[in-house]
């Protein structure tokens, strides 16, 4: 019933295949317009679109803050502002606390 098209990246340009199994596939989802764009393409852009959640986009770096470690002293890095109202712990001392 398929047969095996080629067609034309959007993205890239370069000519991709569209086989008859992926073809049925998109017909058994109820997809009803072709891919536009190539396999590496469509990796390239779900890769970039992964982790942002909720439409928001691709994550950023977070912005990290030096701080001492409020148990062992040692310095360490947070993503967030300390404020001095609170104790920040370093990675191995927060781990520690919250197993209890």
């Amino acid at each position: 019933m398929y047969e095996d098209k080629t067609l034309t990246c959007k993205d890239c340009g370069s000519d991709f295949s569209f086989t008859a199994s992926e073809q049925e596939f998109y017909s058994e989802k109820g997809f009803t317009n072709d891919p536009g764009r190539c396999p590496e393409c469509r990796a390239a852009r779900k890769q970039r679109n992964r982790g942002g959640g909720f439409g928001r986009g691709p994550r950023t770096q977070r912005e990290m803050h030096s701080a001492t470690c409020s148990a062992c002293g040692a310095e360490t890095q947070v993503p967030f502002r300390p404020s001095g109202e609170r104790p920040v712990y370093c990675s191995d001392c927060f781990t520690k606390r919250s197993r209890y």
